[in-house]
């Protein structure tokens, strides 16, 4: 009969860790340290990027060289990072790891069998040596993060979009897959600001940005083009299915609830345009503006398709 898995779960903590380990150093003190060559080469590995998964990536290859290690997961859900390495065996062992009250994350490290003491402290030693560049590295990785969102709805702003579209476009070029994009306004936005102010207005727009992104697949992406206007990318979409999302988007900002702010019912106009074969983003959106432009004026709370 197999032995049932072993799950160990260790805490490791920067204030935790000796002074000598914040530098370059690091790996070469403890209480039971690792061979010494492993981990000065582990130590000058991990300087050498401020990329989270390519950080995690040299830590696995070094450790494997000398440790039998078979798999890594890593799991950071405030930078939305998630990095699976190798293969998932039965034992492993689980990292909760921090720097003082600042979660870095959970690593998990599959080592194929039950890890004797002495294979716990030398991974145990070289995961203190992964936490101040990792946590340099998320740190690089939320600034990044940051600067591509729009703080007040949590979407996607300008610079992100034209990076996403572009890509999108090339992908769609390259593996002759459609391409879809939904251009919205919000209807009367301004009565409404007028009418209950801005803090409401903000509400309003939190509300619909997120209704937004809870209709929408995993793989499409929403962005706050400007004031009330939004753009959703549906990679591998075709005319008719973004028809239907964008249809399905219309009907579910319709039914949101505001009685909270009397007889408001904001709905949306949409335009919606697909990429043709040789035309560029910037047609690709003006197409979408002008359908968009289209559905405002036969009366909003509707989607017209670009020509």
């Amino acid at each position: 009969m197999n032995s049932p898995p072993r799950i160990d779960t260790v805490q490791i903590d920067t204030r935790s860790m000796q002074p000598a380990l914040v530098g370059a150093d690091a790996c070469l003190t403890g209480s039971r340290p690792a061979p010494r060559r492993l981990a000065y080469r582990l130590a000058q590995q991990l300087q050498t990027s401020l990329e989270a998964e390519r950080i995690l990536q040299l830590f696995f290859n070094t450790l494997r060289q000398a440790l039998p290690l078979e798999g890594l997961n890593y799991l950071h859900a405030a930078s939305d990072l998630q990095l699976c390495i190798g293969n998932p065996v039965a034992d492993s062992t689980c990292y909760e790891l921090s720097h003082k009250d600042e979660a870095l994350g959970q690593l998990t490290l599959h080592h194929g069998r039950a890890a004797d003491t002495r294979l716990l402290a030398e991974l145990q030693h070289l995961v203190g040596c992964l936490l101040y560049p990792l946590r340099n590295a998320l740190l690089y990785r939320m600034a990044l993060q940051s600067s591509l969102r729009d703080p007040l709805t949590d979407t996607g702003n300008r610079v992100a979009m034209d990076q996403v579209l572009a890509r999108e476009a090339d992908d769609s070029l390259r593996y002759r897959q459609p391409l879809s994009l939904l251009m919205l306004d919000i209807d009367h936005f301004k009565r409404i600001n007028d009418t209950h102010g801005h803090a409401n207005g903000d509400l309003v727009l939190q509300s619909i940005a997120q209704t937004l992104k809870h209709q929408l697949r995993t793989v499409d992406r929403v962005f706050r083009y400007g004031g009330e206007e939004f753009v959703v990318i549906l990679a591998n979409t075709c005319q008719d299915a973004a028809a239907l999302i964008g249809e399905r988007l219309r009907q579910a900002i319709q039914e949101l609830d505001f009685s909270a702010l009397g007889n408001l019912r904001p709905s949306i106009s949409l335009g919606c345009s697909t990429l043709l074969p040789g035309e560029s983003t910037d047609s690709l959106l003006r197409r979408a503006d002008i359908a968009l432009y289209v559905a405002k004026r036969e009366g909003r709370n509707r989607m017209m398709m670009a020509g």
